[in-house]
């Protein structure tokens, strides 16, 4: 990994830590500081690095905000956890933005590469394509999670934090198997994005359909990017954004959305974007990156090593038949009590990690009803 790539963390923080006890998370982190080696990552299973470029949006500078994260993330104590942590710095803002993409590509790369999980501070949410072309040398197929009001497939001509899913859309290489979007408002997209997302048989989970929020964790489980957009939190509880929403994700949604991210054995890379430091009053939304930074990691100690980590004869098997008779095997784990049903329709190599897809009791009961699950219908059509 090219450590050129990288700035330091603000000296400023130092003095932060200094005052805080010996307990709190900021003595429990190994921490790329000015006058300190870059750390040393071999023992580090979970690596928070910041991105010092949101050109592909407001375009405003983020150093102070990645700085106010930081203080109020190692404010905090942490649980009874055993991964280790380290704060890489920053990634530099290169002379383009495509400059940018290619240093957080290569370092991400290098982080997978390692089994050590980045969790990205943006930066304008156009980076997470930057994340997705991180994955290329691992030769697997891909999937995203988006937690955010929009779509973000409009047209060149806007704002790449605006545009983003449509660049990896349609660059090759394609290794884009799924895009779900969780907490999309209606009126903040075109009918035209909705039927494009359906016709490509990705899942979009609208604002209303997710208040209960332990619906969002099969989602979340299926996912190797989670890429959240601050806006998709209600301006009340994260004013730090440009285009805060009277309506979004509670606070407390929001840490618990982190926690099953955290939690799920396949993602591989979490991020956090659009965060506008100037426009953050009494730096609620500092605050609240830094808690869902914590739920993060607080998820990450508790995996539980469930698919694709074991296999499905550690699972209990239950077969339903739909209405055409066709049988369905849906498989749960005795360790954590969640569901899989099965894909069986796998030819192709690339695909055989999606041969289990996350689900939800509620679609063993669907089910059981004769009804086929929607996002075991959705899978299919990509693999056939």
């Amino acid at each position: 990994m090219n450590i050129d790539f990288f700035s330091p963390v603000s000296d400023s923080i130092v003095a932060c830590i200094d005052a805080q006890p010996s307990s709190s998370l900021g003595h429990a982190i190994k921490i790329y500081f000015t006058d300190s080696p870059f750390p040393d990552l071999s023992e580090v299973q979970l690596a928070i690095l910041g991105v010092e470029d949101a050109r592909g949006g407001s375009g405003d500078s983020v150093r102070e905000g990645l700085v106010d994260v930081r203080k109020e993330l190692y404010q905090l104590f942490g649980g009874n956890w055993k991964a280790g942590i380290a704060d890489l710095g920053n990634i530099k803002a290169g002379h383009t933005i495509e400059d940018t993409y290619f240093a957080v590509s290569s370092v991400l790369t290098s982080l997978l590469k390692q089994n050590i999980v980045p969790v990205i501070l943006g930066g304008s949410q156009d980076i997470t394509y930057a994340v997705y072309r991180a994955y290329d040398a691992m030769e697997q197929t891909v999937n995203i999670a988006a937690v955010d009001s929009r779509f973000d497939i409009g047209p060149e001509e806007m704002p790449l934090s605006r545009s983003f899913l449509s660049k990896i859309i349609l660059e090759k290489p394609n290794n884009l198997f799924n895009y779900s979007n969780i907490g999309y408002q209606t009126y903040l997209n075109s009918q035209e994005e909705i039927t494009l997302l359906d016709s490509l048989y990705f899942d979009a989970f609208r604002l209303g359909e997710v208040q209960d929020i332990t619906q969002v964790e099969p989602i979340l489980r299926d996912a190797d990017i989670v890429s959240l957009d601050l806006s998709s939190i209600r301006q009340t509880d994260a004013p730090g954004n440009r285009n805060a929403s009277p309506n979004g994700f509670f606070g407390n949604d929001a840490c618990a959305i982190a926690r099953y991210a955290g939690i799920s054995d396949k993602v591989s890379s979490f991020g956090v974007f659009e965060y506008c430091s100037f426009l953050d009053s009494n730096k609620q939304t500092a605050k609240l990156i830094a808690q869902m930074l914590w739920y993060f990691v607080e998820g990450f100690n508790q995996r539980a090593k469930d698919y694709p980590y074991a296999t499905k004869e550690s699972y209990e098997k239950y077969t339903v038949l739909l209405e055409d008779d066709d049988p369905l095997n849906f498989y749960k784990s005795d360790k954590s009590g969640r569901w899989w049903m099965e894909i069986n329709v796998i030819s192709n190599n690339k695909h055989k990690r999606h041969a289990l897809i996350p689900c939800s009791y509620h679609d063993y009961e669907q089910a059981l009803q004769r009804k086929m699950p929607n996002r075991w219908f959705k899978a299919m059509q990509k693999l056939v």
